[in-house]
């Protein structure tokens, strides 16, 4: 048999894979080892910024504000972590939040804190406390190491065998399915748990937010206006990657309760 399932020492992938998240306790695959994860995102990140347009904070009031949110965000949940004796999880963490041109609606969190909000969205956001509601989700899907466990889901799913971090980091197929992971490509069959992952970064994100001194509510209003963006042409929620619209805001509406226990206003 060729394939071979990915094995990194049975100590760390009994730890790894009783990895929990944070706030939901979720029990996750994480096999990858997370300074790989980082070392691989940073990679990518460099790669993208050289090959795109960022915004000038100096110049920029729009570039400034991502900034600023992004800040206010890393720190609440930096204090979150710390405060819960998860520190360790985020200690190398090194954020960055840049604003590049682009019309694309669309912002992400590379593992590591590398944070890019598209200008595209900032039409959608409107304002401020809108602005973190998006930046409190991706920031989220890092925090969860949602990456992490769709690429240890696929590096065993396909095979790959291992023998450390640097050989994985070299690997065109952990390559290729590390750009999958973060949504470069996929397949039909990732799209449930891909789904999930959303659902949580909701979640984590609302609680980050307020944690962050942004009213939670603004969030309902603003996936309603990323609703409207479709037209009414989006696909049904079996065949996409995300929650439907009307689910994600029910999932909101039911979580709100819990996540303004976490929110006091910024002074």
């Amino acid at each position: 048999m060729q394939k071979k399932l990915l094995l990194l020492g049975t100590g760390l992938a009994l730890i790894t894979a009783c990895a929990k998240v944070p706030i939901t306790g979720r029990s996750q695959l994480n096999l990858i080892p997370e300074s790989t994860m980082q070392s691989m995102a940073l990679q990518e990140y460099q790669s993208f910024l050289s090959q795109n347009k960022t915004v000038a904070a100096t110049t920029s009031k729009d570039a400034e504000m991502v900034k600023r949110v992004g800040q206010r965000i890393a720190n609440a949940v930096t204090k979150y972590m710390n405060d819960h004796g998860a520190g360790s999880q985020i200690a190398n963490y090194k954020w960055e939040f840049n604003l590049v041109d682009s019309k694309e609606v669309n912002a992400w969190c590379m593992p590591g804190g590398k944070v890019v909000v598209y200008t595209g969205l900032l039409p959608v956001t409107q304002n401020e406390t809108a602005l973190a509601c998006v930046m409190g989700h991706e920031i989220a899907h890092a925090i969860a190491r949602h990456g992490n466990e769709r690429m240890s889901q696929q590096v065993v799913a396909q095979g790959i065998q291992v023998a450390g971090s640097v050989a994985l980091n070299r690997n065109p197929a952990a390559q290729n399915i590390f750009l999958q992971s973060f949504g470069v490509g996929g397949n039909l069959g990732m799209l449930a748990y891909s789904r999930k992952n959303e659902l949580e970064a909701d979640h984590l994100g609302v609680i980050f937010m307020a944690m962050a001194g942004y009213n939670p509510q603004e969030s309902i209003p603003f996936w309603q206006r990323m609703a409207s963006q479709s037209g009414g042409n989006k696909p049904p929620e079996i065949t996409s990657t995300h929650p439907s619209d009307e689910r994600r805001v029910a999932e909101l509406q039911r979580l709100m309760p819990e996540a303004m226990k976490y929110y006091t206003p910024i002074k």
